[in-house]
């Protein structure tokens, strides 16, 4: 393994690289700094943050990069929604998917991206305020929707780890 390869929005998913570099002591690039220090076809972890249910930068940077495991950051828990993320992504079925619960404030968000999420959280929100057989997954999620949330943890990363270890 080479590198790890992110891509972000808000910070989430730079914070993971940076504690998955600190965990592996591979070195972790934006995307965009990768194109000038990663050589191509380097063996890489890729993070990018989801984004209706695809992991944003994850088809650029396969067409550079071997691309050995995939974590996607975004506001469902750790360890959710994998196969809807893998098919929607276009992940093939040989490379190990991870999902990751990242921080949520919209008014880090930008542009398009924000105004997308004020709507999402005014409609989403308010048919999950009223669902009253809510799961946890979805009292956290409604939690995160009205108040905003921090949710990236180092424990968070335990499956890849596993992963990454079992690889050495």
């Amino acid at each position: 393994m080479d590198a790890i390869i992110y891509t972000t929005n808000t910070g989430s998913t730079g914070q993971y690289a940076k504690l998955l570099a600190q965990e592996t002591g591979l070195p972790a690039y934006s995307l965009a700094e990768a194109k000038k220090r990663v050589f191509a076809g380097a063996e890489v972890v890729y993070l990018g943050w989801i984004m209706a249910g695809s992991v944003k930068g994850c088809a650029g940077a396969a067409k550079r990069y071997q691309v050995c495991a995939v974590c996607g950051v975004g506001m469902g828990q750790t360890g959710t929604q994998t196969d809807s993320v893998r098919k929607k992504s276009e992940i093939p079925a040989n490379i190990p998917l991870f999902t990751l619960q990242g921080n949520f404030n919209v008014k880090k968000l930008h542009g398009i991206y924000r105004f997308m999420m004020e709507i999402m959280v005014k409609t989403v929100g308010k048919g999950l305020a009223a669902k009253k057989d809510r799961t946890p997954e979805e009292d956290d999620m409604l939690d995160m929707m009205l108040h905003g949330g921090e949710r990236v943890k180092a424990e968070n990363l335990s499956a890849i780890l596993d992963w990454y270890r079992a690889q050495q």
